[in-house]
């Protein structure tokens, strides 16, 4: 097992193809994928040519970037991932976007702050990021306040196309971001 962090709670490794059972799993349940596809759940045939493919290729292209399933620590238990990668818009080189899906099990429990805490401050220390940013819809409440807990503030709202068809998507999207001086300045103060 490759072992990218460890927190008081959670194990976040590189994935495996041996973890497609747990992905099938997670992107299964309607609730984890409300936000996401308005509950439609992912094929296996989907988690086999499409996500993991795309969750091993970062590995090759980044040293310290991409896709982590996270664990419970005392048990070994998948409870979903983490990411932690460059912005996907070339527009804005150099930011890091911050994500994560969890088991419904393991809501409520504080891993998404947790782990999001913990990447937050490697990329900050170790990695040399500038600035970390994530999006979520803005209807999604558990999701903001994750994304505050560890740090971050909001940004904007903008209503992106082509996601119209999930309830709530109306009131458009958010994007949350923590630049490293104001992490610095937090930390110190």
């Amino acid at each position: 097992m490759s072992i990218f962090l460890e927190t008081d709670r959670l194990i976040l490794r590189r994935f495996t193809t041996a973890d497609e059972d747990d992905l099938v799993e997670l992107n299964g349940d309607p609730e984890v994928m409300r936000y996401l596809t308005g509950g439609r759940p992912s094929s296996r045939e989907e988690i086999r040519s499409r996500v993991l493919p795309r969750f091993l290729g970062y590995y090759e292209r980044f040293e310290d970037l991409g896709f982590w399933a996270a664990e419970e620590k005392a048990t070994g238990r998948f409870l979903g991932w983490f990411h932690f990668r460059p912005y996907e818009d070339e527009a804005r080189d150099g930011e890091i976007e911050l994500g994560y899906r969890l088991r419904r099990s393991a809501w409520g429990k504080g891993y998404a702050t947790e782990g999001s805490r913990a990447l937050i401050d490697k990329g900050f220390t170790e990695q040399g990021v500038e600035r970390v940013v994530a999006e979520t819809m803005t209807v999604n409440s558990a999701s903001r306040r994750v994304l505050e807990k560890a740090g971050l503030t909001l940004v904007r709202t903008f209503h992106p196309e082509g996601w119209d068809s999930i309830e709530g998507s109306e009131h458009g999207e958010v994007e949350y971001a923590l630049s490293r001086a104001e992490w610095e300045r937090r930390r110190l103060g």
